[in-house]
Formats: C-alpha cells, structure tokens, sequence
C-alpha cells in the first residue's frame, strides 16, 4: 500500500514538472516569436538616425542586438549610414559607428568600401599621404578630408597647390582650415599662467654663474630651417648651453636622456632655471607652432623665437617673445640678449605678464575657448575625433542640402557636390632660411609652398 501511494505521489511530481517545462517553452516560443515579428524598415537619412517600426532608437538599432554577428553589425550600420572610409589607416579600426551630435556616421578602413553607394568621404592621414595610392577614380559626390598636423618636413608634397586644392575640408596648423590645430601643444590658459616651475629672477641671477643665458635642446639636427647654422653662428657672440644631439656642449642628466623625458618634471626644472631659451621650429611657416614656443611661456623663460611669421598674433602679450625674424644677424641678437641679461628692469618686462597672470591677446583666447577639441584632456574631444565629426557634420549638410534641392528642382536634373576648394593661399607664409655668402644673414622671402629642392629636408 505504502508502495502504490509513492508511486502515484512521483507521477504527480513529474506531471507537474512537465506542466512547468511545457509552459516555459511557449512562453520563450512566444518571446522568440515576438523578436522575429520586429521588422527593420529600409533606413533613411532622415536627421541621420536609421530607424526601426516597432523599437525606434537613439543611437543606431544594431548596437543593442547581442544576436547579431560582428560582421553583420557593421554591415547593417554601413548600409544605415554615410561611411567615412580612412584611406590612410589613422585609426585602425575596421568599422565603427561615430556619434556627432545629431548626426551619425560610419568609420572604417576596410578599403572594400571604396565602391559602396554610402560612402561619402574619404579620409587622408597627411603623414601617409601617398599621391600614388588613390581612390581614383574620383566621384562627383565623394569629399576628400586631409588632418595633418605636422610641418612641411613630413611630407612635402602636401604643399604643392595641385594637391592640397585637392581636399574638400582640411585640419591642418594653419587658422585657414576648416579645423584649425594651431594650438595643437597648447592645454589652455592655466598652463600659461601658472607659476609652478617660475624660478624668481634673483635666483637666475645667481644661477648665471654656472649657467649660460641661453639654453638649447634639440636632437633634430639640421632641418629644412636650418635651425642649427643660425645657433652655431650664435654661440660665437654669447654663450649657450646646448643640450640634445644638436651643437650639444652640455650634458643632462642620465635618466633625463631620452624623448620620454622632454615632459618630465625634473627636465622642466633644469630648463626652467635659464633666463632665455632659443625656441627654433624645424619648419616656417604661417601658423606652425609647437611645444618649442609654448613650453618656455609655461617655465617662465622668455622665448627666442624663429619659427612661424604669424606669431606675433598668437604671443600672450605684445611682450612676452623675443623674435628671431626682428634682428639681421646673430650678433644684433647676441647683443640685445645680453642687454636684457644685465637689466633686470628690462628682463622683468618680458615676463610681467605671467606674474600677473593676464594674457591680453584676444586672438589667443578666442581660438582656446572655440576650439572643439582638448590638449591631454579626458573631458573633450581629440582634435582626432573632432576631425572625424567635422567631415561627418560636413557630409549630412550636403545631404540634407541635397534633399532639399531636390524638392524644388527638376527630379531629373543630377545634383552633385560642389568641391569645396580650400588649399588656396592654405600653407601661405612657408619659407626656408638662406644663408647670404659675403652678405652675413638674412632670413631668405623665398615662399617654398612647393617644397622643392631648396627646402629638402637634409
């Protein structure tokens, strides 16, 4: 008897397991059902959101689908989107969705897009900029997009007119770009104005007793500027302690040695301790400026500067530099320094406005607080990303353009983008250094846009 009622108390258990089992499976049949029964409408360019029947999304449907493969993510995406296909692989990665306001593109470097009817803009790595390896050939509605933040030095052809008129939009040093990166090594004012590795002057006095006035750093050794010529006849007029590769009389320290350390405290303080630091760029031209200006604004060293001929526009005060391009031989600036060496009133001048912390420049202001993008700074944009996010907002306003030209022109007539001819009057202001024989020094007019055999790198 006992036997009959486990029996018939087991058959109940496991009829009410199967019960169970039965009503999940049809409760996930439905669930699956339901999934399957979403169906994704044709995408639009409509304020640059694909969208979907029944679940419309902020940012692109695809990226909350864990069921979807990798592959076809970014196949939908690019069949979604303006793709912004990389031809220079700045960023490495096969395929990604940007977010650009309300705009959204695709970024990529796979070079199978070049044929896709949604791709819209083709991005150039100045660096690697290779005039033999294009897209060609070239569509009337595809734009072209160049960032490159480097000189002359790295890649010359850029600056022949017939190229950098090829480029729709640019983001280059120069203001005239569509995204300027003149300020490229600068964080912000706060960096100018801080006092943090200022050495009173009274201390350098002192310091000159086993110092130089002047101190220079580069392992860069003869570059297009000519930088190098120029601070040798120098230092036959005044003395310069010189470290780096460079004319090097001067050793630093051995954990110092190295790039690594260019940005290390400890070198600051060591740069920081001179009165004067000769800040020479490896090119010239408008609008190029580098850590080699900034860097001794931020120690609280006057700046002697050749470089850029539009730098006059970005100094923090109309005193705070002494420029190179304002005397006509080394000796005149030789003499001048050691003027301001001997006055501490005349010295003081130089830096009067990083004791008060006033930057009177407006110019210098405005393009810090307006630029899109940050300098070592978690809280905005790389001027990498806000290049991608230029192009992509670029290429929605032809979109939208487009549309609504469309609806009130023939539907027949083609409309096309109009290239946009930004390389004019670009990289204006670059010039070599030229040695006058029998003449002593002059600092050569001739523009070198094209970059031709005079300004070759050596």
């Amino acid at each position: 008897m006992v036997r009959i009622q486990r029996r018939k108390l087991l058959a109940s258990c496991l009829c009410v397991t199967a019960t169970v089992f039965l009503l999940v499976t049809l409760q996930v049949v439905v669930e699956l059902g339901k999934f399957e029964g979403k169906k994704f409408k044709n995408s639009n360019w409509k304020d640059g959101h694909a969208q979907m029947e029944e679940e419309p999304m902020h940012l692109h449907p695809f990226l909350k689908r864990g069921g979807l493969t990798l592959n076809r993510k970014k196949t939908l995406a690019a069949d979604s989107y303006p793709i912004m296909l990389w031809w220079s692989p700045l960023t490495g990665e096969n395929g990604r969705l940007g977010q650009c306001g309300a705009d959204t593109c695709f970024f990529t470097i796979n070079r199978t897009y070049l044929h896709h009817h949604r791709t819209k803009a083709f991005l150039f790595y100045g660096t690697d900029f290779n005039i033999d390896s294009l897209p060609l050939p070239r569509k009337a509605h595809h734009d072209w997009a160049l960032f490159h933040e480097e000189s002359p030095k790295n890649n010359y052809k850029l600056f022949h007119q017939p190229v950098i008129t090829l480029f729709n939009y640019t983001a280059t040093f120069s203001r005239h770009s569509h995204l300027p990166l003149t300020t490229q090594y600068l964080e912000g004012t706060e960096v100018l104005k801080s006092l943090r590795y200022l050495v009173p002057l009274q201390s350098k006095n002192n310091l000159r007793k086993s110092l130089a006035p002047l101190v220079y750093v580069q392992s860069d050794c003869d570059p297009p500027s000519d930088r190098d010529s120029y601070v040798r006849e120098l230092m036959t007029y005044i003395e310069v302690d010189s470290y780096g590769e460079c004319l090097r009389n001067k050793a630093l320290p051995q954990q110092l040695n190295g790039p690594a350390s260019m940005d290390a405290g400890d070198f600051y303080r060591i740069l920081a301790q001179y009165k004067f630091i000769l800040a020479f760029e490896n090119a010239v031209c408008d609008d190029y400026i580098t850590e080699k200006f900034w860097r001794p604004l931020k120690l609280g060293v006057v700046p002697v500067y050749y470089g850029s001929p539009s730098i006059a526009d970005w100094l923090p005060s109309n005193r705070s530099a002494i420029l190179v391009s304002e005397f006509s031989h080394p000796r005149e600036l030789a003499s001048y320094i050691r003027q301001l060496d001997h006055d501490d009133r005349l010295y003081q001048a130089y830096i009067e406005w990083k004791l008060k912390g006033e930057i009177s420049n407006q110019r210098l202001l405005t393009a810090l607080r307006e630029r899109k993008w940050g300098v070592q700074d978690i809280k905005q944009d790389n001027y990498i990303d806000a290049f991608e996010c230029m192009v992509c907002t670029k290429v929605w306003d032809n979109i939208r353009l487009q549309e609504k030209k469309a609806l009130t022109t023939n539907k027949s007539e083609r409309i096309t983008n109009k290239l946009t001819v930004i390389g004019k009057g670009l990289f204006h202001g670059c010039q070599i250094w030229k040695k006058v024989l029998n003449h002593g020094w002059a600092i050569g007019k001739e523009a070198f846009g094209k970059f031709t055999g005079a300004g070759r790198e050596r």
